[in-house]
């Protein structure tokens, strides 16, 4: 059995945490951001119960930008 290291990002979204990784398109939420985290990891194991580790993309440096759009 060998370890995958992952790169996850937690935020607040209103009354919940959000838990996403950045390697794979997986989220999960929680009441806390220890409990989006303990899900996010649950959800992360049953994905690669079923998908190879190579699906999961490397991440390097990972930096919250905020990008300012235009509206009409």
């Amino acid at each position: 059995m060998s370890n995958l290291n992952l790169q996850s990002v937690v935020y607040r979204e209103g009354e919940h945490y959000v838990a996403q990784c950045l390697n794979i398109d997986v989220s999960s939420f929680g009441a806390s951001e220890a409990e989006a985290l303990a899900n996010l990891q649950e959800a992360l194991e049953l994905y690669f119960e079923d998908a190879p580790a190579s699906d999961a993309a490397q991440v390097e440096a990972a930096e919250v930008r905020t990008l300012t759009l235009q509206r009409a």
